[in-house]
């Protein structure tokens, strides 16, 4: 492995994830020795449905695929994951731990594998890290509930409207709308992490139907499209679309 992806702890900015935040700064030390960075090729597989969980991940540059298949073979997209972001820590309160989804990369893809018991072994040792992080995760699944609830009960353009609400940054989804047209710097933006096709898998959707959530919050000048990056032209807008 290369002598950058080698380096890439120490610069990662991978203390600063919630799942370690809590650790003391000595705690962290002994955990580093435990961090080992990963580089995904396109398409490459990272595990599979019950293989046997040694570890989780946080994504360090790149995007993921979480996904199930039938008996048929058919996929169901269960998350499309990006920079930053971290999956399988369930795993770590697991007996036998066993990954409950497949791994793909879906492009080149940089992350770290932090060994699961060297970690347990740190939240067993300390009560408050302990309580720390749990407090962390119960915030997690209370998202979740979240989404399999706009996922359940809400239609296609506020399925849409929600998950574009979920890539943006906390301080631009909750920003007003100015009371004159901003300029085009100031607006808040993101990128599409995968192809619609994805997308529309993980929010249940059909991609036609996708398609038409999107124009509908284009026509309703709620965003503009540009490819992959989606311009958020009306933040207070988007969230009242995101309510159905």
């Amino acid at each position: 492995m290369d002598d950058l992806l080698k380096g890439a702890v120490a610069h990662s900015g991978l203390r600063l994830h919630y799942l370690f935040s809590a650790l003391t700064d000595a705690q962290w030390q002994r955990l580093r020795a435990h961090v080992h960075p990963l580089r995904l090729a396109a398409t490459q597989r990272l595990f599979a449905q019950a293989d046997r969980a040694d570890g989780f991940f946080v994504i360090r540059s790149g995007s993921v695929k979480l996904f199930r298949e039938s008996l048929s073979g058919l996929e169901k997209i269960m998350r499309l994951l990006e920079s930053g972001q971290s999956f399988a820590e369930s795993v770590l309160f697991c007996e036998p731990p066993r990954y409950p989804v497949h791994a793909q990369a879906l492009i080149d893809t940089v992350l770290f594998k932090i060994e699961r018991e060297p970690y347990l072994a740190l939240l067993r040792e300390s009560f408050d890290t302990c309580r720390a992080v749990m407090a962390q995760m119960v915030t997690r699944i209370h998202d979740h509930w979240d989404e399999i609830e706009a996922l359940s009960l809400h239609g296609s353009q506020a399925r849409v409207a929600r998950y574009l609400l979920d890539l943006l940054p906390a301080h631009a989804a909750s920003a007003p709308s100015a009371p004159s047209a901003p300029s085009a710097a100031s607006l808040p933006a993101v990128r599409l992490p995968a192809h619609k096709v994805l997308i529309a898998g993980q929010l249940g959707l059909a991609p036609e139907t996708l398609s038409r959530g999107l124009r509908s919050l284009i026509d309703r000048r709620v965003i503009a499209l540009h490819g992959q990056v989606v311009e958020i032209l009306d933040p207070a807008g988007l969230s009242a679309c995101a309510q159905g």
